[in-house]
């Protein structure tokens, strides 16, 4: 890990600042018990990772439609009701973005979102716009953990890896973010997250 100080902070977004819960979406269209359904019986993560990293959903759910009819009303209630699934800020992790951002820390997003669904988060969240930029894996055509994503956001930022903190709710994306030369966090609550920045220097 590097040595560098702290100057700046990359953030992701699901599960960090904003609530993401997929399951809400299918069931806002199909109903609680089919949404149960399709999770416990279908590989989500993968599907939806492949248009994180650029695939167009239209090609998506053809693949549904052709390989795994059973989950295509599914697939197309979660993209139809993707809005659904942002259930509201975390606001105590919000609040350290407003803290930071009065101090002038530089801050960029750095997510797995879907190109065609990510203008619903800065329509939504006000806060994202304390951020410098946000790289968001389907327009880049990258997705965590590739290391090139985390090189991106660093440009972005206008900080070299080493000088910059990366805070994420999965081990693996941390971890690849170490492996650039970022210090890395894994998220496990705004409170101890606090303290963790507040170890490395910065100001909240």
């Amino acid at each position: 890990m590097t040595s560098d100080a702290v100057t700046g902070v990359v953030w992701d977004l699901g599960n960090v600042l904003i609530d993401w819960d997929p399951r809400a979406a299918v069931a806002a269209g199909m109903g609680d018990v089919e949404a149960d359904r399709f999770f416990d019986g279908f590989d989500f993560a993968a599907w939806n990772q492949s248009c994180d990293a650029g695939r167009p959903w239209s090609e998506a759910l053809a693949e549904l439609d052709h390989t795994r009819s059973e989950w295509l009303e599914h697939g197309r209630a979660y993209h139809r009701h993707f809005a659904a699934s942002l259930t509201g800020e975390l606001s105590d992790t919000v609040a350290l973005v407003h803290e930071l951002h009065a101090a002038g820390v530089p801050q960029v997003g750095l997510t797995n979102w879907s190109a065609e669904l990510w203008p619903h988060a800065p329509a939504r969240f006000e806060f994202l716009g304390l951020l410098e930029d946000v790289v968001v894996s389907g327009v880049v055509g990258l997705a965590k953990p590739d290391p090139a994503i985390y090189r991106l956001a660093a440009e972005r930022c206008g900080l070299p890896p080493g000088s910059l903190v990366f805070v994420d709710d999965k081990a693996a994306n941390v971890a690849a973010a170490e492996g650039v030369g970022m210090h890395g966090r894994v998220f496990a609550g705004a409170d101890r997250l606090r303290t963790e920045l507040q170890a490395l220097g910065l100001p909240v």
